[in-house]
């Protein structure tokens, strides 16, 4: 996990060959001008997800981990919280979803604020649960940037 301002993004360029087209991305775009979607930024190897949500409270999100992507979540505007963990220390909660890459789990973990301009790097050895409400905070504007492994 590395959680950061953008403006440090270039610290993380080496540690994976397409994490320069992500963060560039992420640099180079006002994403108030970008409606909800999917962006390919290299085909299925790294796209964009922009999302713009409520948060919610950490009892109605679920914890969930992925396989074939790393997760860069960026907060474009707003503040939230964000829980990660290490994946041995869940309990899974669903099969893994192959087609969605997605896997639930329950157990506890630790949560870290993400303020806008910040960006969370979740590896698949972890498990994160994003979008957790802060005190009187209103709509997130996320971007998830998703970075195939291999």
């Amino acid at each position: 996990m590395v959680i950061d301002d953008l403006r440090n993004a270039s610290l993380c360029f080496g540690m994976h060959k397409n994490f320069r087209t992500a963060f560039d991305y992420l640099l180079r775009t006002d994403f108030t001008h970008v409606a909800n979607g999917k962006y390919p930024l290299d085909g299925e190897n790294v796209f964009a997800i922009v999302n713009r949500y409520e948060p919610q409270s950490a009892e109605e999100l679920k914890w969930e981990g992925h396989r074939k992507y790393i997760d860069i979540q960026f907060v474009a505007s707003g503040d939230e919280q964000i829980g990660i963990v290490e994946i041995g220390k869940m309990s899974t909660a669903t099969e893994y979803d192959e087609t969605k890459d997605v896997q639930f789990f329950s157990g506890d973990g630790e949560f870290f604020a993400l303020g806008e301009k910040m960006f969370a790097i979740i590896f698949p050895n972890e498990v994160h649960k994003p979008g957790i409400a802060v005190d009187g905070n209103s709509r997130i504007l996320k971007v998830v940037i998703k970075v195939r492994v291999i």
